[in-house]
């Protein structure tokens, strides 16, 4: 096996054509046929690369590569009927590596995983990471084994209030809506989630010891959402 790729397509014909190319290509291949699906796939799974409609039911393909852009850094390619400027830009601005058009050639949309895998393993290699955060005030993560400290004291976080936690703090100074941290740790699409996630930041919060009135970690953007603005050491 060459890679993982999850392949997120509603179409079945075309997924089913695209598919059996990569699995050709001795590609292990997860097939998704709404966002939604795609997203909780990915969750799941680990994968090397994702092929991404933009038109997809339940959740959109721009809403998708945002989720999985807060989580990973691996080749996201769009594949798309659409070719506006401005989709192919909304695409390659929210971290898609590369836009192909439908209709396209088998062997082009070959040619362009291969050459994005042999980018990631470079990245991969060249890139590492550091699996432990450190911050201000005590505050330390562990990324690898999931585990918070507040002055080398544990922090018994619930699976939801660290994965708030991980979306904000690996983006920090980036404002998060309710909606999109609804969307991306609960893994719907919201309806009515915004009260959850202030009920959940709160909890966070409390176990963090950082007031909203003057945080040191977790910032309310006022009217916007919550952004992460603790200092690393």
């Amino acid at each position: 096996m060459q890679a993982r790729i999850l392949l997120v397509e509603d179409d079945p014909e075309i997924a089913r054509v695209v598919r059996d190319m990569l699995i050709r290509e001795n590609y292990e291949v997860t097939w998704a046929t709404t966002g939604l699906e795609g997203w909780e796939d990915f969750q799941e799974n680990l994968y090397d690369l994702v092929l991404v409609d933009l038109m997809l039911p339940e959740m959109d393909g721009f809403t998708l590569c945002k989720n999985i852009r807060w989580k990973s850094d691996i080749p996201l390619i769009i594949i798309s009927a659409r070719k506006e400027d401005e989709d192919k830009v909304a695409g390659l601005h929210l971290g898609a590596d590369d836009y192909v058009a439908k209709p396209f050639s088998l062997v082009e949309l070959k040619a362009r995983v291969a050459s994005q895998l042999r980018r990631w393993r470079r990245y991969q290699g060249q890139e590492a990471r550091a699996n432990t955060s450190t911050y201000m005030h005590g505050l330390r993560v562990n990324w690898d084994q999931k585990q918070v400290t507040l002055n080398e004291v544990k922090v018994p976080l619930t699976s939801k209030e660290y994965e708030l936690l991980e979306v904000l703090a690996k983006h920090p100074g980036e404002t998060f809506s309710k909606t999109e941290l609804y969307e991306h740790v609960w893994k719907q699409l919201e309806a009515d989630g915004v009260p959850t996630v202030t009920v959940h930041i709160k909890a966070l919060r409390e176990k963090l010891a950082d007031p909203v009135k003057n945080p040191k970690f977790i910032q309310t953007d006022w009217g916007k959402g919550y952004r992460f603005i603790g200092e690393p050491l």
